[in-house]
């Protein structure tokens, strides 16, 4: 199955495609690398990349896709970019000069998709981490509902063709979807999920208002990563998942994202490893059955690898809620 074709309409009427590749990568990797691994990913197939403000390579994953661009693999309009409008710039004053320092990075002209990349709101300035002296988050106080004023103007600007959100619970969403002249809904809601976080009910919430559930952390997390608890189950190495791929002959990670796909979810894979981003691409070359679908649906354990536990104390703080 060609990938390329593989698409999820969004409310606004455009499509996002159903497999991404997430290009956030831990500290240690240079910021070099991400012009290699995204011009390989989309040579691999790749048509939709999800990037960010924060993770601080906007300017080397955009030479890459102009790269792609200028030798005539891809054109302009095939190609899916999300960036995202990071916590100290949710001010709704602060939002466009975000979106358009982010273009400039780029040397793109528009982003198919700006979301923002979560609720809880950060004291502007330089640092992408405010910390007072206590080595405490500086927190910022914003009305979201204002934050997405400002991308809606984005939209009408013609910087970016669909607006969402990213870690946002279902209470939230709802404040901006009951917004007295709300002028564009919310596309999308980009979450951590994966099997032992399924996120069953607010991709319920999310389909019941039409708006797509965007996977992150699909693969569970790496050990490294200095944020991620390391005392947490491992869910590449799950035996129901290794069965189940076994028997398809498959990879577990191959399961997960295909797991997603089939449930309607649009689901990214991140990895910076050639021989792995070759090998997701093959997520639609098999069919998981009913009974495959319903084993993972039980491996949900509420575990989740991001959790930002910094940030707990902020009103809008979103893992609080169930869903």
């Amino acid at each position: 199955m060609d990938p390329k074709s593989q698409r999820v309409k969004l409310n606004d009427g455009h499509f996002i495609p159903a497999l991404g590749f997430g290009t956030g990568a831990p500290p240690e990797v240079p910021k070099s690398e991400a012009v290699e691994v995204t011009k390989f990913a989309i040579e691999a197939g790749f048509r939709h990349i999800d990037s960010a403000y924060t993770y601080q390579n906007e300017e080397q994953v955009g030479q890459a896709i102009r790269s792609k661009i200028a030798d005539g693999t891809v054109k302009r309009e095939d190609i899916f970019y999300t960036s995202k409008v990071w916590s100290t710039f949710l001010r709704p004053d602060l939002v466009r000069p975000a979106l358009e320092k982010s273009l400039k990075d780029l040397q793109l002209d528009y982003v198919d998709l700006y979301i923002i990349h979560q609720p809880v709101a950060l004291m502007p300035g330089e640092t992408l981490f405010p910390t007072d002296e206590n080595g405490k988050p500086m927190f910022d106080s914003v009305d979201l509902c204002r934050t997405w004023e400002a991308l809606e103007k984005c939209k009408d600007a013609g910087l970016t063709k669909s607006i969402g959100v990213s870690n946002f619970n279902h209470k939230q969403l709802e404040k901006i979807l009951n917004k007295p002249g709300l002028k564009y809904k919310p596309v999308c809601n980009q979450v951590e999920c994966h099997p032992y976080l399924n996120q069953s009910k607010l991709l319920e919430f999310c389909k019941s208002h039409d708006i797509v559930l965007v996977a992150y952390g699909a693969l569970g997390a790496q050990r490294t990563l200095q944020w991620v608890n390391p005392n947490l189950p491992f869910l590449l190495e799950d035996p129901v998942l290794s069965a189940i791929a076994k028997n398809h002959k498959q990879t577990p990670a191959l399961v997960a994202l295909r797991y997603q796909i089939q449930r309607g979810v649009v689901v990214l894979a991140k990895s910076y490893n050639k021989k792995r981003i070759k090998e997701n691409i093959q997520v639609f070359d098999f069919e998981l059955t009913l009974e495959d679908m319903k084993a993972i649906d039980g491996l949900n354990s509420n575990i989740r690898y991001y959790d930002f536990q910094q940030a707990v104390d902020h009103p809008e703080y979103p893992y609080s809620e169930e869903y």
